[in-house]
């Protein structure tokens, strides 16, 4: 590791609606969040790990497992409104007061990231330092080329790129989407662009099995259902 001084930021703010109390909620037997706060740990990339969150029981369940959280979130950075970036810059301002120190990079961490993994986040760090990113995410690629894909009007559908209706899949360029684990950036980037995702961002792509978009209580059975099958592989 580099003299770089590197902060990650796992923000759980309370109120969810379509899943309660989502970023504590029992996954495979655990709170959700204590994956991500042991992926950060083991990472060895920080000293602490900050747990951002307006809730006191949040905040009680993030120190039980190892998760630092030395202030509460603002209200401003609280409601539906506010993005991560405004909530990782409020993070990165209280943290330098409170320590007396300067953060150069900085690691978002999502709480609801049962698959992420302290390699992966190593690999990010690796990417953003030895590189020429500006930041790094983990990328996912699409399981059918979206140049395929359909518009649906009432009873019918037309494809939205009718030039591709003849083309064999290995023409088609892949695509990726966003993993939604960890965003890696510097922080003088951050406050520049006030947003994580930036020019020169680089990724780390994974399998389509190590990531799951949870959302509502479905998406949630899905992901148990993918993680004890990677955690029956890994015990063979």
């Amino acid at each position: 590791m580099s003299d770089l001084f590197s902060l990650p930021v796992i923000p759980a703010r309370g109120g969810s609606k379509r899943i309660p109390h989502k970023n504590i909620k029992l996954f495979a037997g655990k709170p959700i969040i204590a994956y991500s706060i042991a992926a950060a740990q083991a990472s060895k990339c920080f000293s602490d790990v900050i747990v951002s969150t307006d809730n006191q029981e949040i905040a009680t369940v993030a120190r039980r497992f190892g998760g630092k959280v030395p202030f509460m979130r603002s209200p401003a950075t609280a409601d539906d409104h506010a993005g991560i970036a405004d909530v990782v810059k409020e993070v990165v301002i209280a943290y330098e007061a409170w320590l007396g120190r300067t953060v150069n990079l900085v690691c978002c961490i999502l709480p609801t990231a049962p698959f992420v993994t302290a390699d992966n986040i190593r690999a990010g760090y690796q990417r953003i330092t030895d590189g020429d990113a500006d930041a790094v995410i983990t990328v996912v690629r699409y399981g059918y080329p979206v140049q395929r894909a359909l518009h649906v009007d009432g009873q019918y559908v037309s494809m939205i790129w009718p030039e591709n209706y003849g083309k064999r899949s290995q023409e088609l360029e892949p695509s990726y989407h966003d993993a939604g684990q960890f965003y890696w950036i510097k922080k003088e980037k951050l406050f520049e662009h006030g947003k994580m995702f930036i020019p020169r961002t680089g990724f780390i792509c994974i399998d389509e099995m190590q990531a799951q978009d949870i959302d509502i209580e479905e998406d949630w059975s899905i992901a148990e259902a993918k993680y004890e099958v990677l955690q029956s592989k890994r015990s063979l």
